[in-house]
């Protein structure tokens, strides 16, 4: 059974793949479900009316995720248009990749500002409301990458890594008011961003998408297929239901077996 539908849920990065999937998931299930991204006023406009079909009441924020004062902003945001969030789920995030000895150094504060730190902030300012009220979910998106590595990948990897032992600081110290922390590990997630690498595969070797799709996720999946966003978000859903409530300070793989190997 899930919390009744006056609980609500913010987002990070909730206006395209993973955390779209996320916030539909949780809008259908009666939450009220505060979105934040990129988006024009337009856009954003047209997403707030897609989600009142459920019924809830809804916002949206573009706030930017880099700096602390943007997570205060984002925080302030979120109490006007659902009031304090009961579930917070840390998706938002961005990759650049290079080798290390030829990583930028602003690419690297980028990507631990918002895969790590914005975690943190958010994590810090909404707690105490879910202490007060001895109930709260944290969901933080992390990756296979929090638990192993690849090449070209040390910031991404470093901040993943690192939010998921912020995943089991926070479980720790909020045992105590029936609120959880858990990381969910996505592999290979169907998403328009892999599309373009199935693509180059598909040319370069002569594929059929199909099979550049399978050579792409089996590279590093026993189970070569991607999983579909909605199974994410059917996950951070069950964590938020009553028979997930001895689940805290885990880290849970979503990736074909890649991190069994």
């Amino acid at each position: 059974m899930q919390k009744d539908s006056s609980h609500a849920v913010l987002i990070t990065g909730s206006t395209s793949g993973i955390g779209l999937a996320m916030a539909h998931c949780f809008g259908r299930a009666g939450y009220q479900v505060m979105l934040h991204g990129l988006a024009d006023q337009d856009s954003a406009q047209a997403l707030l009316a897609e989600f009142a079909r459920y019924g809830s009441h809804n916002g949206f924020s573009d706030a930017d995720l880099s700096t602390e004062e943007g997570c205060a902003q984002l925080v302030r945001d979120t109490r006007e248009a659902v009031g304090n969030p009961s579930v917070l789920i840390n998706n938002a995030g961005i990759q650049f990749t290079a080798p290390a000895h030829d990583f930028p150094a602003q690419k690297w504060q980028q990507i631990l500002s918002i895969n790590l730190s914005a975690g943190f902030f958010l994590s810090r300012d909404l707690l105490p409301a879910m202490r007060a009220a001895n109930w709260g979910r944290i969901i933080n998106i992390a990756s296979v990458h929090g638990l192993v590595a690849s090449e070209h990948k040390a910031a991404y990897c470093a901040a993943k890594h690192g939010l998921i032992g912020l995943t089991k600081v926070l479980a720790l110290e909020n045992a105590d008011c029936n609120i959880t922390a858990n990381a969910i590990c996505p592999g290979w997630v169907e998403t328009p961003l892999i599309q373009p690498q199935i693509e180059a595969i598909s040319r370069e070797q002569q594929l059929d998408l199909e099979a550049a799709r399978a050579q792409l996720v089996g590279a590093k999946q026993p189970m070569a297929k991607a999983s579909r966003p909605e199974a994410i978000g059917e996950l951070a859903l069950y964590l938020c239901g009553d028979f997930a409530s001895t689940i805290t300070g885990a880290s849970l793989p979503v990736d074909g077996g890649w991190t069994a190997q």
